[in-house]
């Protein structure tokens, strides 16, 4: 089992690498022996390493077609060759739906599902040409597939990730396979942004069944799965890891004796 989750001689390529969620996807690949380009808008302070591993930062906005481009071509003069793609870079701040500027929604989608989309298009493009094929991983989210108030345009755009996931299925196959994962609430160093201190973070992870929030390192997990040979014929689905979901509301409320 464990040969099969190596990646020795392996190329991936992880967009917003560097920290979050991104980060603990990058440090499950180098423990696993790939090679692993990461790429940014701000270079890491430091950058993910695992052993004797570190991974390689370029600079790119993601939401810049000539710039993915150049990128992607650098990265095979470089390296010979692309593997698997994960398309993690992505977020939203709070914004009411209501009286956000149409330039604002633009520059959200254009983040969270035209970059994921030109950045496919272009590796797919050296995948094809591959022995090997490829993999491209899409990192969604539980906005997706639940109401998302005060980041309505990241939800639509993470929807659209997910549908955009199995249409690329069927189209690049049978040398590239795309899957999704809808990841749920996260722990990242800037937590406490979203959910508070301590006891809040503790708060939200017991509405979880699983008793906690996932750490990045749990979606760099699924990363492996959906980039491996393990998963060789899964394509065109989506991965949910939320640890068990967000409990129906109506539990909390309900009133009923017995």
């Amino acid at each position: 089992m464990q040969n099969r989750l190596d990646f020795s001689g392996k190329v991936v390529i992880v967009t917003g690498g560097g920290k979050g969620v991104g980060r603990g996807i990058t440090e499950r690949f180098l423990n696993n022996g790939a090679n692993v380009v990461i790429c940014g808008r701000s270079e890491p302070e430091t950058l993910p390493s695992a052993g004797n591993k570190s991974a390689v930062f370029y600079q790119v906005d993601v939401r810049d077609a000539d710039a993915i481009q150049t990128f992607v071509d650098t990265v095979v003069s470089e390296f010979g060759r692309i593997d698997v793609l994960v398309n993690n870079a992505g977020g939203a701040p709070a914004a009411d739906a209501a009286t956000v500027s149409p330039r604002f929604s633009e520059s959200i989608i254009r983040l969270n599902l035209l970059g994921p989309l030109n950045f496919s298009q272009s590796c797919n493009r050296i995948m094809q040409t591959q022995d090997s094929g490829g993999a491209i991983i899409n990192i969604a989210s539980v906005s997706a597939v639940r109401p998302s108030p005060g980041t309505a345009a990241y939800g639509a755009a993470k929807a659209g990730l997910v549908s955009l996931t199995s249409s690329l299925g069927v189209e690049w196959a049978p040398k590239v396979r795309t899957n999704a994962i809808i990841a749920g609430l996260i722990r990242t160093e800037q937590a406490h942004l979203h959910y508070g201190d301590e006891a809040g973070i503790s708060a939200v992870g017991n509405t979880i069944p699983l008793g906690r929030m996932a750490n990045p390192e749990d979606i760099g997990d699924a990363c492996l799965f959906l980039a491996s040979d393990l998963s060789a014929y899964v394509s065109g689905s989506t991965v949910t890891v939320h640890g068990g979901g967000e409990k129906p509301a109506f539990l909390s409320a309900a009133n009923v004796d017995g």
